[in-house]
């Protein structure tokens, strides 16, 4: 008779209530964790124990604790345990609109490899970063926002100077997906709210917003989709309400955005229990 097999390590991942463009998760995981994939948010991390492993601008970094790390949007990445004890951590996932709004029409500042020891960025990013179950006053958030980005852009290290686009097109652009973000939006549609031609549009789109209007369209699509999951709803009916021609267009989209399947998203975001 054979011995049962030793349990599982423990693996979760849990979600802060979203505030204002900004999202935050706390997860523990052993083995790989995501597939390759991307957000077209900025991505900051706090490795809390173990060794964090990922696959980021064709080179493998290691954060261990006391490192920040700093995703670009719209940049690829995996991410798997560097030992077999498995990683803690914390995200914090920022719209690059909430940047825009501090920088007002600056390119998207961009830090190179992934993982940084600036002490800058470090304090920044903590501020964002808190306890899973604290939710921070309306100032403190604000100003949370303002010193990250003013940490950005100091870390950049290249000088402010105006980028070749239209920022105003491309937020226009930005307004009209947002509102309409439950919807397929056809390109003239978007030329029209925009004042733009398509190719300039998506330009400057990536410029200022650091993805492209569709990226961004699809995002929002799936955040529906997410959002419609954990209340209950079945893989086909979130797909059909968010706009997707059907599940398996979704679980697609789905799996290439986040590196996991919807069904395992939502076991982990339910601690394990969903079916």
């Amino acid at each position: 008779m054979s011995r049962p097999s030793a349990s599982a390590p423990v693996e979760w991942v849990r979600h802060a209530e979203p505030i204002d463009g900004v999202k935050r998760i706390e997860a523990r995981f052993h083995g790989k964790a995501y597939a390759m994939h991307r957000h077209d948010t900025y991505g900051f991390g706090s490795t809390l124990a173990g060794v964090q492993s990922f696959n980021y601008r064709r080179t493998r970094r290691d954060s261990l604790p006391g490192h920040t790390m700093v995703l670009h949007p719209d940049e690829p990445h995996d991410g798997q345990a560097g030992t077999d004890e498995g990683f803690e951590y914390r995200m914090v996932y920022v719209e690059p609109a909430l940047i825009q709004a501090v920088l007002q029409g600056q390119a998207l500042p961009f830090i190179e490899g992934g993982v940084t020891t600036d002490p800058r960025l470090a304090i920044a990013a903590q501020n964002l970063l808190w306890h899973i179950d604290t939710r921070p006053e309306p100032l403190e958030h604000s100003n949370a926002i303002a010193e990250l980005a003013f940490a950005l852009e100091a870390g950049a290290g290249a000088p402010a100077r105006l980028p070749k686009g239209d920022f105003l097109a491309a937020q226009r652009a930005y307004d009209y997906l947002h509102a309409n973000q439950e919807k397929v939006v056809a390109l003239g549609e978007l030329e029209a709210a925009a004042g733009r031609d398509r190719w300039s549009l998506s330009h400057d789109f990536r410029i200022f917003y650091g993805t492209s209007p569709y990226r961004f369209q699809t995002m929002r699509r799936l955040d529906a989709v997410r959002r419609m999951l954990t209340s209950g709803a079945s893989l086909a009916d979130a797909a059909a309400t968010a706009g997707f021609a059907d599940q398996s267009h979704m679980t697609r989209h789905f799996t290439k955005t986040f590196g996991l399947t919807p069904g395992r998203w939502l076991r982990m975001a339910s601690g394990g229990r969903a079916a």
